[in-house]
């Protein structure tokens, strides 16, 4: 019964699913800026589209356009962290969207609707991030030569040669598959422990060292899908810096990392916004840096956020609304870690996961001393090992 499961095609997960929001690969950061603030939205994808010729090597209509990345404020926070952007972030708005590109490849990957579920999860374990279905609609011609017209708007739900698509993530498949959890029976009782996914290599810091020394760590766990711990001298769990925490930000997160600690990013990022003797000492701990520029970036986000406000929904990662007194804050995210014992069932780590709305779980013992972590790929793997030896996509 699993393994026919498992055969369930890949747009049973997209119905109800919205279109994706988009830009040109031609935009700068700051059209991405823009466009994530105009649409409330954690993400916005990255097109590559070429309408100056047609593609006859495959019957797929939509091969002219690709996804070719999905960049949130985590990515411009970390490239205004860049050691040559720290004296000029205004400047570096203007740079391209395809600098805060991974140069991964195969990050992202186009499914077609009737591919299985299996093929995803596949995928997924392979290191893809994202996977891109299009969406299945029933327009006419005429209505579809209507959409080729219409002209991209950035932040707008838009189509590609006449096709909307939509992220199938990581959390949809964990979903889909708790929505069904008992034709895998007796797996879902099982202890995280006893099923050895409680992954130990984890990025951590202690909670007095500076934030700006985990930034590699960010990137990584922003990449990932997963945070970095923060902890005491005793190895005891605090709290930890998580990139879906930093995705309801603003840009001027970048300046509390060069200039605070572990333990004060975590409060600077937390609930509905920075308290105000944190972002003093931010301004302070600027001048004392001669970073002039990025306190220019913070007064100038500041100014703009007082004179406007907006609501944030996602079609996968958030659903709450975000804004609080200065900048882009959802008061729905913190920085308090959701944790889990080694002896927790598969199935309970899951729920809490999806109930979080978190692509992780720590897992601490009685003491809090922290022991690991579990992920959403850790659970995939799981799953995928019902049907036996993991086996490449085809295509690959």
């Amino acid at each position: 019964m699993a393994i026919r499961f498992l055969a369930r095609e890949v747009s049973d997960l997209c119905l109800g699913k919205p279109a994706l929001r988009s830009l040109l690969v031609s935009a700068t950061v700051a059209d991405t800026l823009s466009a994530l603030k105009k649409s409330g939205e954690i993400h916005v994808s990255i097109w590559n589209c070429d309408h100056t010729s047609r593609s006859t090597t495959t019957n797929n209509s939509y091969s002219n356009c690709k996804c070719v990345g999905k960049v949130c404020i985590v990515d411009v926070i970390c490239f205004l962290c860049r050691e040559e952007n720290l004296s000029r972030p205004l400047e570096a708005l203007q740079s391209p969207v395809s600098e805060l590109l991974p140069k991964i490849p195969g990050l992202i990957t186009h499914l077609e609707p009737h591919s299985s579920l299996l093929e995803a999860i596949d995928y997924i374990l392979q290191g893809t991030q994202n996977l891109i279905v299009p969406i299945q609609s029933y327009t006419s011609p005429n209505s579809r030569k209507k959409l080729l017209k219409k002209p991209p708007s950035f932040g707008a739900a838009t189509t590609h040669d006449g096709h909307e698509f939509c992220w199938l993530t990581q959390e949809d498949v964990v979903r889909f598959l708790l929505n069904c959890i008992g034709v895998f029976s007796p797996l879902p009782t099982l202890t995280i422990e006893s099923m050895n996914i409680i992954d130990s290599n984890i990025m951590s810091v202690h909670y007095n060292a500076p934030a700006s020394s985990v930034l590699n760590s960010i990137s990584r766990s922003h990449l990932e899908q997963t945070s970095i711990a923060v902890i005491d001298e005793a190895n005891r769990l605090i709290g930890e810096i998580s990139p879906f925490t930093l995705a309801c930000c603003d840009e001027t997160v970048a300046a509390a990392i060069m200039t605070l600690s572990a333990c004060d990013l975590m409060a600077y990022i937390d609930f509905g916004g920075p308290p105000e003797d944190l972002v003093e000492l931010v301004k302070t701990r600027l001048v004392e840096k001669k970073l002039s520029a990025m306190l220019d970036l913070m007064d100038e986000i500041s100014l703009s956020s007082s004179s406007s406000s907006s609501s944030c929904s996602s079609d996968e990662e958030f659903s709450s609304g975000r804004h609080g007194g200065s900048g882009r804050y959802s008061p729905a995210r913190r920085s308090e870690a959701i944790v889990c014992n080694p002896r927790s069932s598969l199935m309970a780590v899951m729920i809490q996961a999806l109930a979080h709305r978190v692509s992780s779980v720590w897992v601490v013992e009685e003491d809090c001393n922290l022991v690991g972590i579990v992920t959403f790929t850790g659970m995939l793997k799981v799953f995928r090992s019902v049907i036996g030896v993991h086996s490449k996509p085809e295509g690959e």
